[in-house]
This record gives C-alpha cells, sequence and structure tokens, in this order.
C-alpha cells in the first residue's frame, strides 16, 4: 500500500490535526480520503476568497451594515454554526489519523491535544457570536423605536443618498448630569459636530451653558412663550434657570406649551442651537458626562495633558496634578468639568481636550479588546434620536472624521458676551467656520476683532492658534 494509507505516528496525528485547522481536508488527504480532502480544501478556499473581496470591496460601509439588527442575527447565527462545524472537522480529521493504532500514551497525548486545539479554533467563533450579541442588546438599549411623531416628521433613510442631498450633518452632542437622586436633565456640555460627508472633515461649536435671551425659531411654540428671549425671574438666591442649559429641561416641565405633547426637549433644544448658529440640526446624542467615566475606565484610562493643577470637590478635597500621563475616568472627567477657580469657558476648552482624546485614543483594536468591558460601560448613559438605518452610514462617516480635520469654535467672551449676545454675529462666525479654506489664503485681516479669512488651523499643515476670537481652532486646543 502508498504512503497515504500507513497511519502516521503520534506526531504526525497531531501535525496533520493541527494543519487541518487552517487547512481542512489536509488530514483527509493524509489518510487517502482525496475527493473529500480535496471538496473541504477547496471550499474552505473559496469562502476564504469571498470573504476577502467582500471585506475588500465593502470598505468601511461593512461595518455599519453589520449593525443591522437582522445583519447582526445572521452572523451570530453564522458564527455559532461555523464553529460547531469547525469543532466537528478537527475531531473528525483526527479519527481518520485512525489514532486508535497509537501507543496507549500516544492516544492519550494526540488526543488530549486534539480536543484543546478544537476547542481553541473554535472559541473565536464563539467570541464573535457574542459580541454580536452584545451589540445588538446595547443599540437596542440606545436607539429606541421612534414615536409616532418622530416617525412621521423623519424622511426615510434612502440607501441610494442617505444624506438627502446635503452636503454636511449637523450632529447635536451634548453632555448631561440626570442621576437617579436628581429630578430632570440639564445640559451643561452644548456641542454642535458639523460634518462634511464627503471629506469627514469636521467643525465643533461649542455654546456655554450659560447663555441668557435665548432666541427660539419664529412660530415655535417656545418663541410664542418668549418671543423677546428666553427669560425667567431669577431664584431667591439670585441664580438664573432661564440659560440655555436649561431650554432642554424647560420644554419637559411644561407640555402645555406643547399642545399637551410629552418629551419636547429634545427638539427644543435642536431646534434652539439651530437657530442660533444658522444651521439644520438633524439629531442630538445625549451622553451622561458622569457614565463617561466608566467608558474612560473601559479603555483603560486616557493620556491627557493637564496644564495646571485642577482642584475639585465640596471642600477643594481633590486634586488632578499638572503634567502628562494616563488619567482614570474618575479624574478625567473632575478634569473636564471642575468650576474650581475656573470659569465655563475653560471648562468648555478642557471637555474639548477630552473629547479630542476619546476620538484618538479609542482605536479599534483597543475597543475590540476592552469591547465587554465598553458595552457594560455604556448601558444606560446615551440617549439618541439618530435613526437606526443611519448606523450604516454613520459607522463609515464615523471612519473618516478619524483621519479628517478637527476644529472647533468657542462662543466665548471676548468674541461674544453670554449675557447679551450678538445672534447675528454668531451665526457670521459659524457660516465662516463652514466654508472651505482659500488657496492661496491671503494674510490674515481683522474685522471687529474676528478673523476674517479661514484660520490657519483648518488647513492641511495645522499651526498653534493665533488667539483671534471666532477663530476656528484644533479640537485638541484645550490641552496644554
Amino acid at each position: 500500500m502508498g504512503h497515504a494509507n500507513k497511519p502516521p505516528g503520534t506526531a504526525g496525528v497531531i501535525g496533520w490535526t493541527a494543519l487541518s485547522a487552517i487547512a481542512p481536508g489536509a488530514a483527509h488527504l493524509r489518510a487517502g480520503r482525496r475527493r473529500t480532502g480535496f471538496l473541504l480544501l477547496g471550499g474552505y478556499l473559496l469562502v476564504l476568497a469571498a470573504l476577502v473581496v467582500t471585506v475588500l470591496t465593502g470598505g468601511a460601509g461593512l461595518a455599519g451594515r453589520l449593525l443591522d439588527p437582522v445583519w447582526l442575527r445572521v452572523v451570530i447565527v453564522v458564527a455559532c454554526v461555523a464553529g460547531v462545524c469547525w469543532f466537528a472537522l478537527l475531531v473528525r480529521s483526527y479519527v481518520i489519523l485512525r489514532p486508535g493504532e497509537l501507543s496507549q500514551v500516544g492516544q492519550i497525548i494526540s488526543g488530549v491535544l486534539t480536543g484543546t486545539l478544537a476547542v481553541a479554533f473554535a472559541m473565536p467563533f464563539a467570541v464573535v457570536a457574542q459580541y454580536a450579541l452584545v451589540s445588538g442588546a446595547t443599540l437596542d438599549a440606545v436607539f429606541d423605536a421612534p414615536s409616532a411623531e418622530a416617525a412621521a416628521t423623519t424622511p426615510p433613510v434612502r440607501p441610494e443618498d442617505p444624506w438627502d442631498g446635503r452636503d454636511r450633518v449637523n450632529i447635536l452632542i451634548l453632555g448631561g448630569d440626570w442621576q437617579p437622586d436628581r429630578v430632570g436633565v440639564r445640559t451643561d456640555s452644548i456641542n454642535l459636530a458639523s460634518v462634511d460627508v464627503r471629506t469627514g472633515d469636521t467643525v465643533l461649536f461649542s455654546l456655554p451653558r450659560n447663555l441668557e435671551n435665548v432666541r427660539f425659531p419664529p412660530g415655535t411654540p417656545m418663541h410664542r412663550a418668549f418671543p423677546d428671549g428666553f427669560r425667567l425671574p431669577a431664584n431667591p438666591d439670585g441664580s438664573r434657570e432661564d440659560l440655555l442649559f436649561s431650554v432642554w429641561q424647560y420644554a419637559e416641565n411644561h407640555p402645555e406649551l406643547f399642545g399637551g405633547r410629552k418629551g419636547m426637549g429634545p427638539r427644543t433644544l435642536k431646534e434652539t442651537v439651530g437657530y442660533t448658529l444658522g444651521l439644520r440640526v438633524d439629531w442630538y446624542a445625549l451622553a451622561n458626562m458622569w457614565g463617561l467615566a466608566r467608558i474612560i475606565d473601559a479603555l483603560g484610562g486616557l493620556t491627557l495633558t493637564v496644564p495646571v493643577d485642577i482642584v475639585f470637590g465640596k471642600y477643594n478635597e481633590g486634586l488632578v496634578k499638572a503634567g502628562t500621563r494616563k488619567l482614570r475616568g474618575a479624574d478625567a472627567m473632575w478634569f473636564a468639568r471642575s468650576r474650581t477657580n475656573s470659569d465655563d469657558y475653560t471648562r468648555m476648552g478642557r471637555q474639548r481636550c477630552v473629547l479630542n482624546a476619546l476620538v484618538h485614543q479609542a482605536d479599534p483594536a483597543t475597543v475590540l479588546l476592552r469591547f465587554n468591558e465598553l458595552a457594560r460601560a455604556s448601558k444606560g448613559m446615551f440617549r439618541t434620536d439618530i435613526p437606526r438605518a443611519m448606523l450604516e452610514h454613520l459607522v463609515p462617516l464615523a471612519l473618516k472624521v478619524r483621519g479628517a480635520r478637527l476644529a472647533g469654535v468657542q462662543f466665548v467672551p471676548p468674541l461674544i458676551h453670554t449675557g447679551s449676545p450678538d445672534w447675528a454675529l454668531i451665526r457670521r462666525t459659524a457660516a465662516r467656520a463652514l466654508r472651505p479654506p482659500a488657496t492661496p489664503a491671503p494674510a490674515p485681516s481683522t474685522t471687529g476683532g474676528v478673523t476674517a479669512t479661514p484660520s490657519p488651523e483648518v488647513t492641511k499643515t495645522p499651526r498653534r492658534p493665533t488667539g483671534t476670537p471666532g477663530a476656528p481652532r484644533r479640537l485638541a486646543d484645550g490641552c496644554a
């Protein structure tokens, strides 16, 4: 008989079984079962080639499509079936090599190693299925089913043009601090990300939480209630609740202004910020600021440059020391949010610094490695009205943003006076920040303290900010 019919020794059985894990059919060929071996190997190579072509041609859009609920279920089923088949294949590959003809010691060694190998190669499929299951549960918790009103007012997502003819999408990014022991939501961090859908270039507009006399779009219920701006009597201690950060909660607390409709806070704040900046706000995303600390811890911390010592705590008992190092979640959030010896505008800059660090340090490898921790940390900390069907298109756009230019505009003194803002100036500044940079750029000149030409920070070779009020700056300029 030929060599193919002679059973291999202990090392051969282990080796051919191991080879079958990466080249299915190898053990069958060694055992003389050529037809089955070539069928297994050919089928494996075809599937592998199809996967490679799918990944290469699918690009970033593939990741977005895989977040669709149907496709997540398909991934779970396919991964489970593939894991079972791979396990069975390795066991079968071992059996046809006739390990019963080995010595007792050889049978024990080869059997244990084959079982370990079969489990090890089936595990990645189990991990993929588990990741898909957790992803689906997490997305279901964040992307609630839209209300009948929202469904009626939101245009359907068209695959041929998901952006509905827009060059940019504008997403309101909010930081709130809702807690079980606190009534309502205060949107302490208010930013609008305007993203170029072609390039991913992004401008982040930051509005101060203490903006007064906020104006509402004509014809809206809030405009009818406050035609001259958002103004309420001061509290007994002199504090005010008629600032920008309280628009959401005021709308939530007064459904009578909206004909009895409840839950109008998000829509009202979107309309308000859009009217303030002269832009259309497409969606909002609200994150619990302190819940964000759990995300940072799940990522293993954030490396930040703290320019000066940051004191925090009710009795100033806490300290985030100056310097560049990796901060845990609580310290990173105190760095972003502490009011001690600081004002709202400095805090806005520090919050931008943390956002920038999250964008650049949450790389795909880290996210995959800490996937389960991140999923657990994110429970109950996000709210959004982004349609889940848009994820297919927003995920590739988010990947573009990571490699694109990030600039920011902060509407703080001396650009504006928060007690009596120049609304026309705010809109002009926002429009200018979104204007593509001139080529070649003329020498900067100023009019009324606002840069009249595009800032060098949004060109392809970023430089340090000039300090001109209203000029777009790099997102990381909140750091030292």
